[in-house]
């Protein structure tokens, strides 16, 4: 991906946790000769070098994987920046935050396969007032759902990020993005803010 010098973060295990934060991603390969995209929720690892997901068996991007790389897209929040909000004259631009996730896929199944659904599961059911488990459900229905999935794990070769949070701009101007977004409606906006305000 593009990314300027003043939007490229320095932090990696903070673009990991960026990724964890942001999970439900895009996985982007080659299938029968052109680009191919599912959107899916993924698990990165402990040590942030393998991520793990799983596609419909209906699906033919998986019998697509070959040796080529593949590549996941995670993306946070973002929002319009308007350039009437500057001291000066100058273009509207999008603040955003981003992640590509690059490696090489291959297949799981079985009890690989499983562990990486409990993992799924337990990492978002943490919040539920009742959590369910992969654990708790009926083993027939599992091994019939499971059936219908094929999993995918990703070696990871190579991340980057980007952070376009208005790092270019002066500290006047940039105060004056973060109070613009945060009178807008959209969430997206505020978000931003809220983030701009971490670095500033």
């Amino acid at each position: 991906m593009y990314i300027p010098k003043y939007f490229r973060p320095d932090n990696s295990e903070e673009v990991k946790a960026f990724i964890r934060a942001n999970n439900f991603g895009i996985l982007v390969s080659e299938n029968i000769n052109r680009p191919w995209a599912t959107h899916i929720p993924f698990i990165l690892n402990q040590t942030g070098t393998q991520l793990t997901t799983h596609i419909s068996r209906g699906n033919q991007q998986w019998k697509g994987f070959s040796e080529k790389e593949v590549m996941a897209i995670f993306q946070g929040p973002h929002a319009y920046v308007s350039s009437s909000w500057y001291d000066h004259e100058n273009v509207p631009t999008w603040n955003y935050m981003a992640a590509h996730v690059y490696g090489k896929a291959r297949i799981i199944e079985g009890d690989e396969l499983r562990q990486a659904l409990r993992e799924l599961v337990d990492y978002h059911e943490v919040g539920s007032t009742k959590p369910v488990s992969l654990d708790s459900m009926t083993p027939s229905y599992v091994d019939r759902e499971i059936r219908g999935i094929v999993g995918v794990q990703i070696e990871i070769t190579e991340i980057q990020a980007a952070y376009k949070l208005s790092q270019n701009r002066d500290a006047k101007n940039y105060q004056t993005i973060i109070d613009e977004l945060e009178r807008q409606e959209y969430q997206g906006a505020k978000d931003v803010a809220a983030e701009m305000r971490k670095r500033s």
